[in-house]
């Protein structure tokens, strides 16, 4: 039960956490409906679950970068892929469009993949996750008897588990914004987006230079 509750607010706090990939999922949900932020989010789920096993398998060396180790190279590639993303996001074209419920345009399985394969690959990018999941292991560990414990697997799937119930809350919640969406309103939101993950490139890639000049 200690687990079980360790791991339902560490899971909370984790999907409040506001990051670029919130954003993006919104805004799918939005223009694209339900179905299509979901697989979205499974994407980046399977993301977690990568960095989740690299942690696991590569315990000790994570645990030296996390303790100060060089770490300018990951986040130099996050902060271009970053910034890269939120330039063309930013000028990217918004057709005249009424988003009801009816309205949304069906999309293919082929669709449905690439947007998994977007999510993935924009978590994937981000440096920060994979020691945020690192610490979660640490901080379990210790409660769980080690990283390689079965009380580790349950609390690890507790987290996940209410890690995605939440977000699935936030795509439904975003599809009952889609009656005020226009075309300004979503030129709007593809600024944002773009800003957003252009903040987060640059911190990335100053954190980088910190680190080589320290």
């Amino acid at each position: 039960m200690d687990l079980l509750l360790k791991g339902l607010v560490t899971g909370f706090i984790l999907s409040i956490m506001i990051g670029p990939v919130f954003f993006v999922l919104l805004e799918t949900s939005i223009r694209k409906g339900v179905k299509a932020a979901l697989w979205m989010d499974l994407g980046v789920l399977i993301s977690d679950l990568v960095y989740i096993l690299i942690a696991y398998v590569f315990f000790n060396e994570v645990e030296e970068l996390s303790d100060g180790g060089d770490t300018s190279v990951f986040r130099f590639v996050g902060g271009v892929l970053f910034i890269v993303y939120g330039v063309f996001n930013f000028f990217k074209k918004v057709t005249e469009h009424k988003y009801t419920e009816d309205s949304i345009p069906t999309s293919s399985t082929r669709d449905y993949i690439f947007l998994g394969l977007k999510g993935f690959l924009l978590n994937i990018a981000n440096p920060l996750v994979i020691f945020y999941w690192f610490s979660v292991m640490t901080i379990g560990s210790e409660d769980t008897g080690g990283t390689g414990s079965w009380g580790m697997l349950f609390y690890l799937s507790v987290i996940l588990v209410t890690f995605f119930g939440i977000d699935v809350l936030k795509i439904f919640g975003a599809k009952g914004l889609r009656p005020l969406v226009t075309p300004k309103l979503l030129i709007g939101l593809n600024r944002l987006l773009g800003i957003v993950f252009v903040v987060f490139g640059i911190v990335f890639i100053v954190q980088g230079i910190l680190m080589k000049i320290q």
